[in-house]
């Protein structure tokens, strides 16, 4: 949450203006990847979409899987989600995107099932920039790409399948969740 700033200082370092903005996609239902979305709508026409699983959670304002911490890390994970805006409000989704569907933006960006962090994470491949936006399906650690793992992902298995499947397409850019990575 508290992005949507940052969101509209980047749009406007490219040359372009929120009402520029045609489509916004939205990977998966944790609050610091949609949490800018209301305050997002009130200012643009974009039509925001996203996988059918994840859109249930963002109308509902919630998140599509629960977290497999116990102890002290679930208590750390309820206090940062309280201090990040981890539930933000539920939101708007006007489309319901199926994996293998071709967006008209960027040349053409294909719809991946990324499942795995959450269950119905989707990524978002430019097959002719070779630019891969994977929100958190792939993690940026050690300067190295990496699939999502521990008490953070639904599905570690899937997730690893999602990674090998993402990194077969070759990309030269991986926009992550919380980090780029170039070839």
């Amino acid at each position: 949450m508290g992005n949507q700033k940052r969101i509209h200082n980047t749009i406007n370092k490219i040359g372009y203006t929120l009402v520029d903005l045609k489509m916004i996609l939205i990977t998966h239902s944790d609050g610091d990847h949609y949490g800018a979305l209301n305050a997002l709508e009130k200012v643009t026409l974009a039509r925001v979409g996203t996988s059918a699983i994840e859109a249930e959670s963002i109308r509902a304002g919630s998140v599509s899987r629960e977290m497999k911490a116990a102890g002290l890390q679930k208590s750390l994970f309820t206090l940062f989600g309280k201090v990040v805006g981890r539930n933000p409000k539920n939101a708007r989704i006007d489309d319901i995107l199926i994996p293998g569907q071709v967006l008209p933006v960027l040349g053409g960006v294909r719809v991946l099932d990324t499942a795995g962090h959450t269950p119905g994470h989707l990524s978002f491949f430019s097959e002719s920039e070779k630019i891969l936006f994977a929100g958190d399906s792939i993690v940026i650690q050690n300067s190295k790409p990496v699939p999502s793992s521990g008490s953070i992902c639904w599905n570690e298995d899937k997730a690893r399948l999602a990674f090998d499947m993402q990194m077969k397409l070759d990309p030269v850019l991986i926009c992550a969740g919380h980090g780029l990575y170039k070839v």
